[in-house]
Protein backbone atom coordinates (compact mmCIF):
# COMPACT_ATOMS: atom_id res chain seq x y z
CA UNK A 1 0.00 0.00 0.00
CA UNK A 2 1.99 3.14 -0.88
CA UNK A 3 1.73 5.69 2.17
CA UNK A 4 0.66 9.36 2.19
CA UNK A 5 3.30 11.45 1.98
CA UNK A 6 1.53 13.89 4.97
CA UNK A 7 1.04 10.87 6.99
CA UNK A 8 2.82 10.05 10.09
CA UNK A 9 4.46 6.89 10.37
CA UNK A 10 3.58 3.83 12.37
CA UNK A 11 4.79 0.90 14.29
CA UNK A 12 3.64 -2.43 12.92
CA UNK A 13 1.45 -3.87 14.57
CA UNK A 14 3.45 -7.64 15.49
CA UNK A 15 0.60 -9.22 17.11
CA UNK A 16 -1.10 -9.16 13.35
CA UNK A 17 -0.73 -12.49 11.82
CA UNK A 18 -0.80 -11.39 8.40
CA UNK A 19 2.50 -9.38 8.99
CA UNK A 20 4.14 -12.11 10.39
CA UNK A 21 3.35 -14.18 7.48
CA UNK A 22 4.57 -11.62 5.21
CA UNK A 23 7.85 -11.74 7.35
CA UNK A 24 8.14 -15.71 7.09
CA UNK A 25 8.19 -15.16 2.97
CA UNK A 26 10.09 -12.36 2.64
CA UNK A 27 13.03 -14.41 1.48
CA UNK A 28 10.99 -15.82 -1.46
CA UNK A 29 10.51 -11.89 -2.46
CA UNK A 30 12.47 -10.58 -5.04
CA UNK A 31 15.10 -7.52 -4.21
CA UNK A 32 11.75 -4.81 -5.50
CA UNK A 33 10.10 -6.39 -2.80
CA UNK A 34 12.46 -6.10 -0.42
CA UNK A 35 12.38 -2.47 -0.76
CA UNK A 36 9.06 -2.02 -0.40
CA UNK A 37 9.02 -4.37 2.39
CA UNK A 38 11.58 -1.98 4.38
CA UNK A 39 10.23 1.29 3.43
CA UNK A 40 6.77 0.09 4.92
CA UNK A 41 8.84 0.20 8.57
CA UNK A 42 9.10 -3.26 8.49
CA UNK A 43 12.49 -4.88 9.26
CA UNK A 44 14.14 -7.32 7.17
CA UNK A 45 14.79 -10.81 8.85
CA UNK A 46 18.25 -11.30 9.99
CA UNK A 47 18.82 -14.49 7.69
CA UNK A 48 18.00 -12.41 4.56
CA UNK A 49 20.75 -13.02 1.98
CA UNK A 50 23.49 -10.03 2.18
CA UNK A 51 23.12 -9.04 -1.99
CA UNK A 52 19.32 -8.55 -1.42
CA UNK A 53 20.07 -5.85 1.15
CA UNK A 54 20.62 -1.92 -0.25
CA UNK A 55 20.64 -0.54 2.86
CA UNK A 56 23.41 -0.48 5.81
CA UNK A 57 22.71 -2.21 9.22
CA UNK A 58 22.41 0.60 11.16
CA UNK A 59 18.73 1.22 9.26
CA UNK A 60 17.90 -2.04 10.57
CA UNK A 61 18.83 -2.20 13.96
CA UNK A 62 17.48 1.72 14.52
CA UNK A 63 14.05 0.13 13.56
CA UNK A 64 14.47 -2.58 16.71
CA UNK A 65 14.69 0.36 18.82
CA UNK A 66 12.72 2.74 17.01
CA UNK A 67 12.47 6.26 18.25
CA UNK A 68 9.49 8.56 18.30
CA UNK A 69 8.00 9.37 15.55
CA UNK A 70 5.94 12.58 15.90
CA UNK A 71 2.83 12.33 15.21
CA UNK A 72 0.77 15.50 13.54
CA UNK A 73 -2.79 15.16 14.45
CA UNK A 74 -5.71 16.59 12.18
CA UNK A 75 -8.37 18.67 13.64
CA UNK A 76 -11.73 17.16 13.22
CA UNK A 77 -14.83 17.98 14.64
CA UNK A 78 -18.43 15.41 15.52
CA UNK A 79 -21.06 13.86 17.39
CA UNK A 80 -18.11 12.14 19.30
CA UNK A 81 -16.29 15.16 19.84
CA UNK A 82 -18.67 17.48 21.60
CA UNK A 83 -19.44 14.52 24.24
CA UNK A 84 -15.58 14.75 24.55
CA UNK A 85 -15.95 18.38 25.27
CA UNK A 86 -19.15 17.83 27.88
CA UNK A 87 -16.61 15.24 29.54
CA UNK A 88 -13.78 17.34 30.00
CA UNK A 89 -14.78 20.74 30.48
CA UNK A 90 -16.35 19.97 33.85
CA UNK A 91 -13.29 17.98 34.72
CA UNK A 92 -10.69 21.09 34.09
CA UNK A 93 -13.31 23.94 35.91
CA UNK A 94 -13.76 21.38 38.95
CA UNK A 95 -10.11 20.92 39.49
CA UNK A 96 -9.01 24.36 38.94
CA UNK A 97 -12.37 25.97 40.55
CA UNK A 98 -13.00 23.94 43.50
CA UNK A 99 -9.92 24.95 45.91
CA UNK A 100 -11.54 28.34 45.41
CA UNK A 101 -14.43 27.17 47.07
CA UNK A 102 -15.07 27.74 50.62
CA UNK A 103 -17.11 25.81 53.08
CA UNK A 104 -17.98 26.79 56.61
CA UNK A 105 -14.61 29.20 56.86
CA UNK A 106 -11.86 26.88 54.87
CA UNK A 107 -10.98 25.62 52.02
CA UNK A 108 -13.65 23.10 50.43
CA UNK A 109 -11.35 20.53 49.73
CA UNK A 110 -7.73 20.73 51.42
CA UNK A 111 -5.90 17.56 52.46
CA UNK A 112 -4.04 19.37 55.89
CA UNK A 113 -0.91 17.11 56.26
CA UNK A 114 0.32 18.64 58.67
CA UNK A 115 -2.49 18.81 60.67
CA UNK A 116 -3.26 15.32 59.53
CA UNK A 117 -6.78 16.31 58.54
CA UNK A 118 -7.93 15.64 55.21
CA UNK A 119 -11.24 17.84 54.25
CA UNK A 120 -13.79 17.29 51.67
CA UNK A 121 -16.48 19.12 51.24
CA UNK A 122 -18.20 18.97 54.22
CA UNK A 123 -16.69 16.10 55.80
CA UNK A 124 -13.06 15.94 57.85
CA UNK A 125 -11.40 12.64 57.62
CA UNK A 126 -8.68 11.87 59.96
CA UNK A 127 -5.65 9.23 59.99
CA UNK A 128 -8.24 6.92 61.90
CA UNK A 129 -10.80 7.20 58.82
CA UNK A 130 -7.75 5.58 56.12
CA UNK A 131 -10.30 2.30 55.56
CA UNK A 132 -12.82 4.42 53.89
CA UNK A 133 -9.62 5.85 51.88
CA UNK A 134 -9.08 1.52 50.68
CA UNK A 135 -12.78 1.31 50.26
CA UNK A 136 -12.65 4.21 47.96
CA UNK A 137 -9.76 2.34 46.39
CA UNK A 138 -11.34 -0.81 45.65
CA UNK A 139 -14.65 1.01 44.82
CA UNK A 140 -12.81 2.73 42.02
CA UNK A 141 -11.26 -0.51 41.15
CA UNK A 142 -14.44 -2.75 40.46
CA UNK A 143 -15.89 0.57 38.98
CA UNK A 144 -13.09 0.71 36.09
CA UNK A 145 -13.08 -3.25 35.56
CA UNK A 146 -16.82 -2.67 35.14
CA UNK A 147 -17.03 0.20 33.09
CA UNK A 148 -13.75 -1.39 30.84
CA UNK A 149 -15.59 -4.45 30.65
CA UNK A 150 -19.35 -3.03 29.45
CA UNK A 151 -17.85 0.36 27.43
CA UNK A 152 -14.36 -0.68 26.76
CA UNK A 153 -11.99 2.06 27.53
CA UNK A 154 -14.22 5.05 27.64
CA UNK A 155 -12.45 6.56 30.67
CA UNK A 156 -9.29 7.02 28.31
CA UNK A 157 -11.10 8.67 25.86
CA UNK A 158 -12.94 11.07 27.30
CA UNK A 159 -12.59 11.39 31.03
CA UNK A 160 -8.93 10.86 31.76
CA UNK A 161 -6.47 13.67 32.69
CA UNK A 162 -3.65 12.45 30.71
CA UNK A 163 -6.16 12.82 27.48
CA UNK A 164 -7.85 15.87 28.67
CA UNK A 165 -4.88 17.46 29.42
CA UNK A 166 -3.24 16.33 26.00
CA UNK A 167 -6.08 17.86 23.63
CA UNK A 168 -5.26 21.17 25.56
CA UNK A 169 -2.07 21.00 24.56
CA UNK A 170 -2.78 20.43 21.04
CA UNK A 171 -5.62 22.81 20.73
CA UNK A 172 -3.01 25.24 21.51
CA UNK A 173 -0.43 24.13 19.48
CA UNK A 174 -3.14 23.95 16.59
CA UNK A 175 -3.76 27.47 17.04
CA UNK A 176 -0.31 28.95 17.37
CA UNK A 177 1.01 27.07 14.41
CA UNK A 178 -1.97 25.91 12.54
CA UNK A 179 -3.24 23.08 10.96
CA UNK A 180 -1.98 19.30 10.55
CA UNK A 181 -0.41 20.29 7.08
CA UNK A 182 0.93 23.74 8.18
CA UNK A 183 2.68 22.53 11.01
CA UNK A 184 4.62 19.72 9.68
CA UNK A 185 5.67 22.54 6.84
CA UNK A 186 6.66 25.04 10.13
CA UNK A 187 8.82 21.72 11.54
CA UNK A 188 10.30 21.23 7.97
CA UNK A 189 11.32 24.72 7.55
CA UNK A 190 15.13 26.02 8.68
CA UNK A 191 14.35 28.60 11.48
CA UNK A 192 13.59 31.97 11.27
CA UNK A 193 11.87 34.52 13.42
CA UNK A 194 8.81 33.91 12.34
CA UNK A 195 9.19 30.15 13.25
CA UNK A 196 10.64 31.10 16.69
CA UNK A 197 7.87 33.06 17.68
CA UNK A 198 5.58 30.59 16.82
CA UNK A 199 7.15 28.10 19.04
CA UNK A 200 7.75 30.66 21.97
CA UNK A 201 4.30 31.53 22.13
CA UNK A 202 3.49 27.63 21.67
CA UNK A 203 5.97 26.49 24.75
CA UNK A 204 4.63 29.73 26.72
CA UNK A 205 1.20 28.35 26.45
CA UNK A 206 2.14 24.93 27.05
CA UNK A 207 4.23 26.57 30.18
CA UNK A 208 1.81 28.89 31.35
CA UNK A 209 -0.92 26.17 31.63
CA UNK A 210 1.62 23.95 33.37
CA UNK A 211 1.92 26.40 35.71
CA UNK A 212 -1.87 26.44 36.65
CA UNK A 213 -1.90 23.00 37.10
CA UNK A 214 1.06 22.64 39.12
CA UNK A 215 0.08 25.67 41.42
CA UNK A 216 -3.50 23.91 41.25
CA UNK A 217 -2.80 20.43 42.02
CA UNK A 218 -0.19 22.06 45.68
CA UNK A 219 -3.04 24.39 46.58
CA UNK A 220 -5.06 20.72 47.41
CA UNK A 221 -2.19 20.35 50.11
CA UNK A 222 -1.06 24.19 50.75
CA UNK A 223 -4.21 26.15 50.66
CA UNK A 224 -4.62 27.82 47.47
CA UNK A 225 -4.93 31.28 48.58
CA UNK A 226 -2.05 30.90 50.64
CA UNK A 227 -0.03 29.60 48.08
CA UNK A 228 -0.94 32.55 45.66
CA UNK A 229 -0.06 35.22 48.18
CA UNK A 230 3.37 33.63 49.14
CA UNK A 231 4.32 33.49 45.79
CA UNK A 232 3.04 37.11 44.77
CA UNK A 233 5.34 38.19 48.06
CA UNK A 234 8.15 35.84 47.36
CA UNK A 235 7.45 34.25 50.65
CA UNK A 236 6.48 30.93 49.33
CA UNK A 237 8.38 27.83 51.39
CA UNK A 238 11.24 25.55 49.70
CA UNK A 239 9.22 22.56 49.27
CA UNK A 240 5.76 23.87 47.99
CA UNK A 241 8.01 26.20 45.53
CA UNK A 242 9.65 22.79 44.63
CA UNK A 243 6.77 20.76 44.51
CA UNK A 244 4.80 23.47 42.60
CA UNK A 245 7.90 23.20 39.84
CA UNK A 246 7.99 19.56 39.79
CA UNK A 247 4.57 19.10 38.62
CA UNK A 248 4.77 22.37 36.19
CA UNK A 249 7.80 20.21 34.80
CA UNK A 250 5.59 17.24 34.65
CA UNK A 251 2.35 18.54 32.95
CA UNK A 252 4.45 19.66 30.57
CA UNK A 253 6.46 17.14 29.44
CA UNK A 254 3.90 14.53 29.81
CA UNK A 255 0.76 16.80 27.75
CA UNK A 256 3.85 18.53 25.75
CA UNK A 257 5.90 16.00 24.38
CA UNK A 258 5.40 12.79 25.52
CA UNK A 259 1.73 12.48 24.98
CA UNK A 260 0.48 8.98 23.50
CA UNK A 261 4.44 8.00 24.93
CA UNK A 262 2.51 7.76 28.52
CA UNK A 263 -0.53 5.91 26.93
CA UNK A 264 1.41 3.46 25.47
CA UNK A 265 4.27 3.06 27.44
CA UNK A 266 3.93 4.32 31.22
CA UNK A 267 -0.28 3.57 31.80
CA UNK A 268 -0.28 -0.25 32.71
CA UNK A 269 -3.98 -0.07 32.38
CA UNK A 270 -3.45 -0.06 28.14
CA UNK A 271 -1.88 -3.72 29.56
CA UNK A 272 -3.92 -5.20 31.24
CA UNK A 273 -7.35 -3.94 29.74
CA UNK A 274 -7.00 -6.94 27.74
CA UNK A 275 -7.84 -9.31 30.67
CA UNK A 276 -11.06 -7.03 31.31
CA UNK A 277 -12.56 -7.46 27.65
CA UNK A 278 -14.54 -9.81 25.82
CA UNK A 279 -16.82 -10.29 22.64
CA UNK A 280 -19.38 -8.10 24.00
CA UNK A 281 -17.28 -5.38 25.03
CA UNK A 282 -18.15 -1.77 23.44
CA UNK A 283 -14.96 -1.00 20.94
CA UNK A 284 -14.17 0.99 18.38
CA UNK A 285 -13.69 -0.94 15.27
CA UNK A 286 -13.67 -0.76 11.41
CA UNK A 287 -16.27 -2.80 9.31
CA UNK A 288 -13.98 -4.88 7.35
CA UNK A 289 -16.59 -6.70 5.24
CA UNK A 290 -18.28 -3.29 4.24
CA UNK A 291 -14.87 -1.29 4.28
CA UNK A 292 -12.59 -3.90 1.77
CA UNK A 293 -11.19 -3.07 -0.94
CA UNK A 294 -10.42 -0.26 -0.34
CA UNK A 295 -9.32 1.93 -2.76
CA UNK A 296 -9.38 5.98 -4.40
CA UNK A 297 -12.97 6.76 -6.23
CA UNK A 298 -14.89 9.40 -7.56
CA UNK A 299 -18.00 10.56 -5.55
CA UNK A 300 -20.76 9.26 -8.25
CA UNK A 301 -20.33 5.29 -9.10
CA UNK A 302 -21.75 2.33 -7.20
CA UNK A 303 -18.45 0.88 -4.95
CA UNK A 304 -19.99 -2.72 -5.74
CA UNK A 305 -19.86 -1.71 -9.17
CA UNK A 306 -16.05 -0.62 -9.27
CA UNK A 307 -15.38 -3.92 -7.14
CA UNK A 308 -14.60 -1.64 -4.46
CA UNK A 309 -15.70 -1.78 -0.68
CA UNK A 310 -16.95 1.69 1.19
CA UNK A 311 -13.46 2.66 2.27
CA UNK A 312 -11.64 5.13 0.23
CA UNK A 313 -8.04 5.14 1.41
CA UNK A 314 -8.06 8.86 2.62
CA UNK A 315 -6.21 7.78 5.86
CA UNK A 316 -8.26 10.41 7.50
CA UNK A 317 -8.36 8.29 10.31
CA UNK A 318 -5.01 8.02 10.77
CA UNK A 319 -4.28 11.57 10.44
CA UNK A 320 -6.48 12.14 13.55
CA UNK A 321 -5.46 9.64 15.39
CA UNK A 322 -3.88 10.52 18.92
CA UNK A 323 -1.79 7.59 19.09
CA UNK A 324 -1.19 7.48 15.39
CA UNK A 325 -2.20 4.12 14.56
CA UNK A 326 -4.41 2.63 11.64
CA UNK A 327 -7.88 1.24 12.93
CA UNK A 328 -8.21 -0.50 10.20
CA UNK A 329 -5.84 -3.25 11.49
CA UNK A 330 -7.67 -4.40 13.96
CA UNK A 331 -8.42 -4.38 17.82
CA UNK A 332 -4.93 -2.90 19.30
CA UNK A 333 -4.05 -1.77 22.99
CA UNK A 334 -2.93 1.53 21.59
CA UNK A 335 -6.56 2.73 20.98
CA UNK A 336 -7.88 4.84 23.80
CA UNK A 337 -11.50 4.75 22.41
CA UNK A 338 -11.35 8.64 21.67
CA UNK A 339 -13.75 8.22 18.70
CA UNK A 340 -11.35 10.72 16.85
CA UNK A 341 -11.25 8.15 13.95
CA UNK A 342 -15.69 7.59 13.98
CA UNK A 343 -15.92 11.28 13.03
CA UNK A 344 -13.30 11.72 10.54
CA UNK A 345 -14.44 8.69 8.73
CA UNK A 346 -18.37 9.39 9.34
CA UNK A 347 -17.39 12.94 7.69
CA UNK A 348 -16.14 11.07 4.61
CA UNK A 349 -18.71 8.94 4.02
CA UNK A 350 -20.83 11.64 4.05
CA UNK A 351 -19.30 13.29 1.60
CA UNK A 352 -19.11 10.55 -0.12
CA UNK A 353 -22.89 9.92 -0.16
CA UNK A 354 -22.58 6.65 1.78
CA UNK A 355 -23.69 5.19 5.05
CA UNK A 356 -21.62 6.11 8.17
CA UNK A 357 -20.92 3.84 10.63
CA UNK A 358 -17.90 2.22 8.83
CA UNK A 359 -15.53 3.17 11.42
CA UNK A 360 -18.10 2.57 14.91
CA UNK A 361 -18.67 1.70 18.19
CA UNK A 362 -19.70 -1.76 18.27
CA UNK A 363 -18.50 -5.25 19.76
CA UNK A 364 -16.96 -8.15 18.26
CA UNK A 365 -19.85 -10.28 18.55
CA UNK A 366 -21.88 -7.74 16.20
CA UNK A 367 -19.16 -7.66 13.65
CA UNK A 368 -19.17 -10.99 13.11
CA UNK A 369 -23.22 -10.96 12.94
CA UNK A 370 -24.15 -12.65 15.80
CA UNK A 371 -26.49 -11.70 18.99
CA UNK A 372 -24.49 -9.54 21.33
CA UNK A 373 -24.89 -10.46 25.08
CA UNK A 374 -25.52 -7.30 27.37
CA UNK A 375 -26.22 -9.41 30.61
CA UNK A 376 -22.82 -11.57 30.97
CA UNK A 377 -21.27 -13.52 33.91
CA UNK A 378 -18.30 -11.41 34.16
CA UNK A 379 -20.44 -7.96 33.84
CA UNK A 380 -23.09 -9.26 36.51
CA UNK A 381 -19.98 -10.27 39.07
CA UNK A 382 -18.51 -7.20 39.16
CA UNK A 383 -21.61 -5.29 38.75
CA UNK A 384 -22.72 -6.84 42.01
CA UNK A 385 -19.46 -6.81 44.18
CA UNK A 386 -19.68 -2.96 43.12
CA UNK A 387 -23.23 -2.13 44.14
CA UNK A 388 -22.41 -4.49 47.73
CA UNK A 389 -19.45 -2.41 47.98
CA UNK A 390 -20.93 0.82 47.45
CA UNK A 391 -24.19 0.63 50.03
CA UNK A 392 -21.69 -1.02 52.58
CA UNK A 393 -19.39 1.95 52.11
CA UNK A 394 -22.38 4.49 52.05
CA UNK A 395 -23.64 2.93 55.25
CA UNK A 396 -20.78 3.10 57.34
CA UNK A 397 -19.98 6.47 56.08
CA UNK A 398 -23.53 7.86 57.28
CA UNK A 399 -23.41 6.46 60.40
CA UNK A 400 -19.83 7.57 60.96
CA UNK A 401 -19.39 8.85 64.73
CA UNK A 402 -17.06 12.56 64.20
CA UNK A 403 -15.96 11.46 67.88
CA UNK A 404 -13.35 9.77 69.03
CA UNK A 405 -12.43 8.76 72.62
CA UNK A 406 -8.63 6.95 73.66
CA UNK A 407 -8.19 5.85 77.37
CA UNK A 408 -4.49 5.85 78.25
CA UNK A 409 -4.10 4.17 81.57
CA UNK A 410 -1.30 4.81 84.15
CA UNK A 411 1.14 2.30 83.93
CA UNK A 412 3.61 3.38 86.81
CA UNK A 413 1.30 2.45 89.60
CA UNK A 414 -1.51 -0.15 89.47
CA UNK A 415 -3.53 1.78 92.10
CA UNK A 416 -2.51 4.24 95.10
CA UNK A 417 -4.48 4.49 98.44
CA UNK A 418 -5.68 7.94 99.38
CA UNK A 419 -6.30 9.05 102.44
CA UNK A 420 -9.29 8.70 103.15
CA UNK A 421 -8.81 4.54 102.50
CA UNK A 422 -10.35 5.26 98.68
CA UNK A 423 -8.58 2.92 95.89
CA UNK A 424 -7.55 5.67 93.55
CA UNK A 425 -6.59 4.46 89.20
CA UNK A 426 -5.49 7.87 87.62
CA UNK A 427 -6.06 7.62 83.44
CA UNK A 428 -5.71 9.87 80.62
CA UNK A 429 -8.52 10.68 77.97
CA UNK A 430 -7.89 11.53 74.53
CA UNK A 431 -11.09 12.91 73.31
CA UNK A 432 -10.97 14.04 69.26
CA UNK A 433 -14.01 16.46 67.90
CA UNK A 434 -13.86 15.35 64.02
CA UNK A 435 -17.51 17.45 63.91
CA UNK A 436 -17.34 20.68 62.16
CA UNK A 437 -18.80 22.35 65.65
CA UNK A 438 -17.64 22.59 68.68
CA UNK A 439 -19.63 21.23 71.26
CA UNK A 440 -19.85 20.51 75.25
CA UNK A 441 -19.23 17.06 76.63
CA UNK A 442 -19.64 14.83 79.56
CA UNK A 443 -17.82 12.20 80.94
CA UNK A 444 -19.15 8.93 82.75
CA UNK A 445 -18.15 5.39 83.51
CA UNK A 446 -19.74 2.08 83.90
CA UNK A 447 -18.71 -1.55 84.96
CA UNK A 448 -18.05 -0.87 88.37
CA UNK A 449 -20.11 -0.01 91.65
CA UNK A 450 -19.01 3.29 93.02
CA UNK A 451 -16.92 4.58 90.75
CA UNK A 452 -16.54 8.37 91.24
CA UNK A 453 -14.49 10.76 89.46
CA UNK A 454 -12.09 12.74 91.28
CA UNK A 455 -11.17 15.00 88.41
CA UNK A 456 -13.53 17.24 85.88
CA UNK A 457 -16.74 15.19 83.76
CA UNK A 458 -17.20 17.91 81.39
CA UNK A 459 -14.82 19.17 78.77
CA UNK A 460 -14.95 21.47 75.76
CA UNK A 461 -13.83 20.96 72.37
CA UNK A 462 -13.95 22.70 69.21
CA UNK A 463 -13.96 21.98 66.01
CA UNK A 464 -11.04 19.31 65.13
CA UNK A 465 -9.50 19.99 68.54
CA UNK A 466 -7.70 17.21 70.41
CA UNK A 467 -8.00 17.27 73.59
CA UNK A 468 -5.97 15.44 76.62
CA UNK A 469 -8.12 14.61 79.92
CA UNK A 470 -6.42 13.74 83.02
CA UNK A 471 -8.65 11.58 84.83
CA UNK A 472 -8.78 9.36 88.24
CA UNK A 473 -11.85 7.13 89.58
CA UNK A 474 -11.44 6.70 93.15
CA UNK A 475 -13.82 3.38 94.57
CA UNK A 476 -14.23 2.43 98.05
CA UNK A 477 -12.44 -0.59 98.88
CA UNK A 478 -15.34 -2.62 100.70
CA UNK A 479 -17.08 -2.62 96.79
CA UNK A 480 -14.42 -4.03 95.34
CA UNK A 481 -14.83 -8.19 95.39
CA UNK A 482 -12.22 -8.69 92.64
CA UNK A 483 -8.34 -7.41 91.87
CA UNK A 484 -9.13 -6.63 88.01
CA UNK A 485 -12.54 -4.91 86.34
CA UNK A 486 -13.60 -4.08 83.38
CA UNK A 487 -14.98 -0.79 83.07
CA UNK A 488 -16.09 1.47 80.21
CA UNK A 489 -15.10 5.54 79.61
CA UNK A 490 -18.25 6.77 77.52
CA UNK A 491 -18.39 10.58 76.11
CA UNK A 492 -21.21 12.28 74.69
CA UNK A 493 -22.24 15.78 73.26
CA UNK A 494 -24.64 17.61 75.84
CA UNK A 495 -26.60 19.03 72.47
CA UNK A 496 -26.48 16.02 70.67
CA UNK A 497 -26.60 12.67 72.01
CA UNK A 498 -26.14 10.94 69.23
CA UNK A 499 -22.79 11.90 69.06
CA UNK A 500 -20.85 9.78 71.65
CA UNK A 501 -17.93 7.53 71.89
CA UNK A 502 -17.08 4.75 74.19
CA UNK A 503 -13.60 3.47 74.94
CA UNK A 504 -12.91 0.35 77.73
CA UNK A 505 -10.30 0.13 80.26
CA UNK A 506 -9.27 -1.74 83.40
CA UNK A 507 -9.77 -0.62 87.21
CA UNK A 508 -7.30 -2.43 89.32
CA UNK A 509 -7.33 -2.70 93.31
CA UNK A 510 -6.24 -4.84 96.06
CA UNK A 511 -7.05 -8.37 96.87
CA UNK A 512 -10.30 -8.57 98.77
CA UNK A 513 -9.89 -9.41 102.48
CA UNK A 514 -12.71 -11.49 102.23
Amino acid sequence: MPERPDTPETAPNMSNPTESRQRDSILESPKSELLDHRNHGNSVPENTPAELITSDVSSTVFNLYEKREKIYTRRIEGFYQRIRLYTGWPLLLGYFLMPWVNLEGRQAILFDLPERKFHILWLTFWPQDLVFLAWGLMISAFLLFFITTWLGRVWCGYTCPQTVWTAIYMWAEQLVEGDRNQRMRLDRERWSVQKLCKKVVKHGMWLGFAFLTGLTFIGYFYGVRELVADIIFMEVAPEAAFWVLFFTATTYVNAGWMREQVCLYMCPYARFQAAMFDEDTLIVSYDARRGETRGARQRGPNPADLGLGDCIDCFMCVQVCPTGIDIRKGLQYECINCALCIDACDEIMQKMAYKKGLIAYTTENRLAGHKQKVLRPRLIGYGSVLLVMFILFTTVLATRTPLELDVIRDRVRLYQQTADGQVLNVYTLKILNMSQSPHDYRISIQGIEGAKFVTRTSVHLEAGEVLNVPTGIKVNPDKLTKTNYKIQFRVHAVDDALLSAVSESSFIGPQPLF
